[in-house]
């Protein structure tokens, strides 16, 4: 594996929080950074992993805290890369989603700086592991959606989804604030029933998971989770460990039969 390079900008997935479920690419990165630049949500833990020299910065942006900016971020890792440092910017989750990686590989580019993209687990996989359910259990879904309920700024808030929903889709929701109902009412517009399950996952992957089922009709009468949240959304939501497992063994018996074999 390659040591980190000098004037380099690594835009880095820390995974969900827990460190064991760090890339080895990732940890082996934050271990050797000269600066690491973190979001507010990764843990103290990750950041233990740094050099004991290393400059450590959070670049934060919380429920649209403007402590620091974009562009003060940028202007960060490039003025680092330029005094030869290499630099890990971390984010939760992997950084190529809803982690505005796309503004700053641009501005590291206009500038000439090397950079490298390292991905990490997103939170609603990580939030799928830890309840035991398939986003794309093939008796219940064949896609998988993405939506963020937290949008650029706009003179009006705009909808989740235009237009009908697919039934046979897991939806998950990043960053879906603290207002349920909008985020319910929207997919509702959209065509999804009102028993539809859906379950918000907080601190997905960490020892501080909680979770909350509940079905998009209920979604609003319940407060809402600690960030990061993640609000997963389907029927293959519904399925229990249990239901799973036992269409896998009647799968498995099927294929034993005498009759799939004759």
């Amino acid at each position: 594996m390659t040591i980190p390079f000098p004037g380099t900008v690594y835009l880095t997935g820390a995974g969900p929080g827990d460190p064991e479920l760090l890339t080895v690419r990732a940890h082996h990165l934050i271990t050797a950074a000269d600066t690491v630049l973190h979001d507010d949500l990764v843990p103290r833990s990750i950041l233990q992993l740094c050099r004991s020299d290393a400059q450590i910065v959070s670049v934060g942006k919380r429920c649209g805290s403007r402590a620091i900016t974009q562009e003060q971020i940028n202007r960060f890792m490039i003025a680092a890369a330029r005094a030869g440092q290499s630099v890990v910017r971390l984010k939760c989750g992997d950084p190529m989603l809803y982690g505005r990686a796309s503004e700053e590989l641009a501005a590291l580019e206009q500038e000439g700086i090397p950079c490298e993209v390292v991905p990490g687990v997103s939170a609603a996989f990580a939030a799928a592991a830890g309840l035991g359910v398939s986003l794309t259990d093939r008796s219940a879904s064949s896609k998988l959606i993405i939506l963020t309920g937290h949008r650029a700024a706009t003179p009006s808030p705009s909808p989740l989804w235009q237009g009908d929903l697919p039934l046979d889709a897991t939806i998950a929701i990043y960053m879906p604030g603290t207002d349920y109902q909008r985020a319910g009412d929207s997919l509702l517009d959209s065509g999804l029933p009102l028993d539809t399950p859906c379950v918000a996952v907080s601190r997905a992957g960490t020892e501080q998971q909680q979770s909350l089922r509940t079905t998009l009709a209920e979604l609003s009468a319940h407060d809402p989770l600690p960030p990061p949240c993640v609000i997963l959304v389907g029927r293959a939501l519904g399925l229990h460990t249990q239901e799973i497992a036992d269409q896998m063994l009647a799968g498995v018996s099927n294929f034993l039969a005498p009759s799939a074999f004759s």
